[in-house]
């Protein structure tokens, strides 16, 4: 049941679309391609075990883990908005 001007199943459609544009992030991300044998920011090499399980890396583990540290703080998007906005 959807209250006010909300279609039915609004609330399950705003849900959907958040974890699809999560899902789409996430494949964003995934690397293709060969894998560099040195990382690209501070050139330290690159074990062969990490280029084979992760096909297209670029980053040696520690540049990585400093790289998802700072996108982890990236917040998702608001879809429902604030009353006061909806009743102006």
């Amino acid at each position: 049941m959807a209250g006010g001007w909300a279609e039915d199943g609004a609330v399950q459609k705003q849900i959907d679309d958040t974890v699809e544009d999560a899902i789409a992030q996430a494949r964003s991300q995934l690397h293709h391609g060969e894998s560099a044998e040195f990382c690209v920011e501070c050139d330290a090499p690159i074990p062969l075990a990490r280029r084979q399980a992760l096909p297209g890396v670029i980053y040696c583990i520690n540049c990585q883990e400093a790289r998802d540290k700072q996108q982890s703080g990236a917040k998702g998007i608001n879809r429902r908005g604030s009353k006061d906005s909806q009743l102006r």
